[in-house]
This record gives structure tokens, sequence and C-alpha cells, in this order.
């Protein structure tokens, strides 16, 4: 063990050798000060990795010695120790950030265990974690292989982001490669799954789990029906990891009612899942029903600016004649905006807002260099959104919420996946240009290398011409035009798309929570 330097400041340091003789045997470093002057003037001059500081001393006390030893050293970890119990004097000392807080008389082990908790802390849990992950490895594996079902993907992928944020905490990249293989190898699993059910959800609608169409029908209206006030927050692209980090900062005044996963429909683009999320309706029967409310890959504008009357239609058809409000949030400054009116939104029995931030930032992290750099991996990638919602206006929307009894329903329309591996399509100019599936009627590809839907209308999707197919790209590869090939590798190789098939992009969360 490298030495740990400690400073223990106590008036009656000459009581405490049984103390210090046992840490020093245990490897530590124990420097002693009977006051607080010459404490503060040798943190000054000295570095050490831990201060246990006695309370109630002649000359300077020790709260206000804490208080210059912040001054001096803001993160150096301080222990107080004192033979008062009194309350008020707890709260003034962690009000003025102790590590922790221990009452005379204190044993060797209470020492030593205060010393691991805020020294080696990290090194211990990054040890423990490690090992545990190594421990349950061969039971993911088994778990990954084993998978049947829609619901036994959504608990791989569960325990797969689990430890994939476990692992991240832990500081220790030593298991990152071995987590990045077996999650390559669930997305591979994933992929035959999809590719061998998916077209029979929608023929025989056999073990057909919860899809885009049904999400407000089966989760919202039952809320509306029991006459509860609901907020439905879209947070575009929005995956299963970076909810749960957005969850450590709701945990503090937000309870979970209820936390699962659905499943995003092909293509997981927004044209066709956000449409088909608030229509209620397959992408295919929106174009027949309300043609009006639906744009084609080839055609000019916005593919989601019907997003409004669709939900009107679907509310409508579902029998509801309430008070619905809907805003779309594309930055800051309409958030800003929103959060100025939501009085307007308490108004409502149904509050609607699709914030779209995170797409955003996946796009400008593909096409300007700083954003790249700053989200250059997974991890990088959910610590730039989690500064980001920690100071956006969607945090002080959940906060208002809360505060104003509303149920809320948080999810999105797809998820998005880190791109690796190129895979060479052809197509005329009517192809679309979406990197992650191609929709045409002349794709020339390598049938092996993709999932293709030959007859559109067999999983409810539209097609502008009878020989049009779409075709799907899987777990981390995406799509490349043989022209100029190598430049539109390199400038789309590690950039996070969707519209095709991974865990990351179709297994997306549905929450609903309510104010503590």
């Amino acid at each position: 063990m490298d030495s740990t330097n400690i400073l223990w400041v106590d008036d009656e340091i000459d009581l405490l050798s049984v103390q210090i003789l046992f840490l020093e045997r245990k490897g530590y470093t124990v420097e002693t000060i009977n006051n607080g002057y010459e404490a503060i003037d040798l943190i000054k001059q000295h570095t050490y990795d831990l201060v246990f500081l006695d309370e109630n001393m002649p000359g300077i006390s020790g709260l206000e010695t804490l208080e210059k030893i912040k001054e001096i050293a803001p993160h150096l970890p301080i222990i107080m120790i004192t033979k008062s119990e009194e309350e008020d004097l707890m709260n003034e000392a962690i009000g003025s950030k102790i590590a922790d807080y221990l009452i005379k008389p204190v044993n060797p082990n209470q020492i030593l265990l205060a010393i691991k908790k805020n020294i080696q802390k990290k090194q211990l849990i990054s040890q423990k974690t490690t090992s545990t992950y190594q421990q349950q490895f061969g039971k993911l594996a088994m778990q990954i292989g084993d998978a049947r079902s829609f619901e036994d993907w959504s608990e791989v992928y569960k325990r797969l982001v689990y430890w994939e944020l476990e692992l991240e905490r832990s500081k220790d990249p030593a298991m990152d490669e071995v987590l990045a293989m077996q999650k390559s190898d669930a997305n591979n699993g994933f992929v035959r799954f999809i590719q061998n059910n998916y077209i029979g959800w929608f023929t025989d609608q056999s073990e057909k789990p919860l899809l885009s169409p049904s999400v407000i029908r089966e989760r919202v209206a039952p809320l509306l029906k029991e006459g509860k006030k609901v907020a439905l927050l879209v947070v575009d692209n929005l995956r299963f990891d970076q909810w749960r980090i957005m969850q450590e900062s709701l945990s503090e005044f937000m309870n979970i009612e209820s936390e699962e996963i659905y499943c995003s429909i092909l293509p997981t683009a927004t044209q066709y899942a956000r449409n088909a999320l608030f229509a209620g309706l397959m992408p295919l029967d929106i174009s027949k029903i309300m043609p009006e409310y639906w744009t084609e890959d080839d055609e000019e504008g916005s593919k989601n600016q019907f997003e409004e009357q669709l939900l009107e239609k679907q509310m409508q058809r579902l029998g509801f004649k309430i008070r619905i409000s809907y805003r779309k949030i594309l930055n800051n400054k309409d958030g800003r905006r929103l959060l100025e009116s939501m009085n307007e939104l308490a108004n409502s029995d149904l509050a609607v807002v699709v914030y779209n931030f995170i797409d955003i930032l996946s796009h400008a992290r593909t096409e300007m260099q700083m954003i790249r750099e700053l989200a250059d991996n997974e991890s990088a990638y959910r610590s730039l959104t989690s500064s980001w919602f920690e100071h956006s206006p969607l945090l002080d929307m959940f906060k208002y919420l809360a505060e104003h009894k509303y149920h809320i329903v948080l999810t999105t329309d797809h998820g998005t996946i880190r791109t690796h591996n190129p895979i060479k399509v052809i197509g005329d100019r009517n192809t679309n240009t979406n990197l992650r599936y191609k929709h045409g009627k002349n794709l020339d590809y390598k049938a092996k290398e993709v999932f293709e839907v030959r007859k559109p209308e067999l999983i409810r999707l539209p097609s502008n011409n009878l020989s049009s197919s779409y075709i799907f790209a899987r777990n981390e590869d995406f799509f490349a035009y043989p022209n100029n090939y190598s430049h539109y590798v390199k400038y789309y190789k590690n950039t996070f798309q969707h519209g095709g098939i991974s865990l990351e992009e179709m297994l997306i969360p549905l929450v609903v929570l309510t104010g503590k």
C-alpha cells in the first residue's frame, strides 16, 4: 500500500498514542499537532491525504480551524472528532463539508474504518466492482445465450447497463474491453431475435411487446382515466443508460412509480417512431388514414410537423375530451420560455413536451469536431448528457411538475448507437440518406449483412413504389456509398446514429414519476 499521510490535530494528542501506534503498524504515516494554528501552517507547507480534527480545542476551535483549512485545501478530507453529541454542532460540521464525524472515545477500528471510507473507498469499490463483475460474467453470458423473449432481452440490457455504469464509476478500465465484447455479443443475439420475430409481431401478433403506437393508449390513457393530471415528456433519442444517469438527479425530489423498457418500431428514426407514438398508429396506417399528416422520405420539409394533430386525433379515438397542451423544445431558449409559462401547462389535463436536445447533441457530435472530442466514447457521451441535464430547463420543469402533483410519463421515440463498421450499399437518387436504414426500389447490398424487408406492408411501413424495400443496419454497422467511400467512412465512423437494430436503439425507457 502506498504511504497515506495523516495529520491528527488534538489538544490531548498524548492520550491518543494507542490509536496512532495502531495506524502506524497498519502502514499509515501519522503526524500530530496539538492546536489549530500550527495545523493551518502545516497544511500550507505540506500535502496530507486526510486530517483528524478535534472539535473542542483552546485558542482556535475545530470548526474555525476547519474553515481555514477548507480555504487552503478545499478537497482535503477532514474527519471531525468531538465529545459532543449536540445536533446543532453536527449540522454545522456537516454543513462545513467534513468527510466524517466521530464521537469520543474512538477505538482504533473506528479510526481505521473512517480512513478506508475516505481514502481507500474508491480503490476498494473499484476492486469489489471488478471482482463482482468477473464473478457475474458467466451468469450474464448464459442469460444472453438463453434469451428468447422480449422480456428476456430487456433484462439482459438492464444488466449490461447496470454493469456499464458500475464499472464506469469504479474508474477501473480493466474490464471495459470485456464488457464491450459481451455487449456486442448481446447485440448480435438481439439482432437475430428481431430478424426472427419482428415481422411476426404484425402478422400474427404473437408475443408482441409494447411498441411505439401503443405507449399512449396503454400507459398514458389509464392515468387520465383515473383522473390524474399527466405530463408526457418525450426526450428525443434518450437511451436507457442516459435515463439512469438522469435518475440520479431526479431521485432527490421524485419517486419512480414504474420503470420499464418498451420497443421502438423500425426504423428507429424520428419520422417513423415518434409519429407512431403520437398517432397511436403504425406509419403505413398514418399514411393511409391521415395522408395529410404523413411526409415521405423523399419529400421536402420536416417529417414531424404534425405531432400535435396526430396526438389530438388519437385522444379523440380513445374517447377523451380533455384539455391538451403541446410544446416542442429545440434549444435552451425554448426551454426557458416554457418555464416562464408553465402555468399554462398547469391548466391542462395532459401536458405534452417534446425535448430535442439529446438528438441535437448526437448530430452535433457527428458534425462538430469539438463535440466529438468532448464525447469521445460512451462514458463521455453520458457525462455530457448529465452535465447538460443538471443545468437545463428540463430539470427545472421536472421540479415544477413534481410540486404541482403531476404524474410524469418520461419516454422517448428511439435510442442511438455508436457505429464502427461500414457496409456498402448502392441506391438511386431517391434513396434516403439515413446511415442505419435505407428505403428505395433499386438498393444493391449483400443480404447477409442487413435485415431486409422486401414487403414493407408486412411491418406496417409505407412504400411509394411497389418494388421498394427497406434494409436495416445491425449492431454497430452503418451504410456507406462506394463513391468517395474512404472519406465517408472516416467521417461517420465512431459517430452516434439511429434507424437500425440494436439494444441501444430499440430498447428504450418508459418511466412514470411523481413528486415526493
